[in-house]
């Protein structure tokens, strides 16, 4: 019998972490594009009337002002990590004798990289802003 309830209480236990079987509910909603992000009293803001003069630039400068807004919250990211010296082991440039640890916080940081690292960061940003995630491409 103690080995019935036992049995008992382990499978009620262990259908205690399956996943709820739910139906799908259907949404469905009424929103206009133009409007997503906006504040209630103020409506979209646009004070320079590009909206109504440039509305096919619209999308476009959404699209833009979303990728910019994730490279300024990676830079964020990577400057609280280096602040709080949090580095990668091993060497930046060897052939310099150079360690992550040896690069300085803050502005002096980037010019103690040598020039075939700076080049290298920079070829990084084309590739990203012409073929991986060009200007055009408005998907998000």
């Amino acid at each position: 019998m103690f080995k019935l309830a036992a049995f008992a209480a382990l499978v009620g236990s262990a259908a205690a972490f399956a996943p709820a079987q739910s139906g799908r509910a259907a949404t469905s909603l009424a929103v206009n594009e133009l409007e997503i992000g906006t504040t209630a009293p103020l409506g979209v803001y646009d004070p320079l009337g590009w909206l109504d003069t440039e509305p096919e630039a619209f999308e476009r400068r959404r699209a833009v002002e979303r990728k910019h807004g994730r490279v300024a919250m990676a830079a964020v990211v990577g400057s609280i990590i280096h602040h709080n010296d949090i580095e990668f082991d091993g060497y930046l440039s060897p052939s310099q004798n150079l360690k992550f640890s040896d690069v300085p916080n803050g502005v002096d940081g980037i010019r103690s990289i040598p020039t075939a690292g700076l080049l290298q960061i920079l070829f990084f940003f084309a590739l990203v802003e012409l073929a991986w995630m060009p200007a055009s491409k408005y998907d998000g």
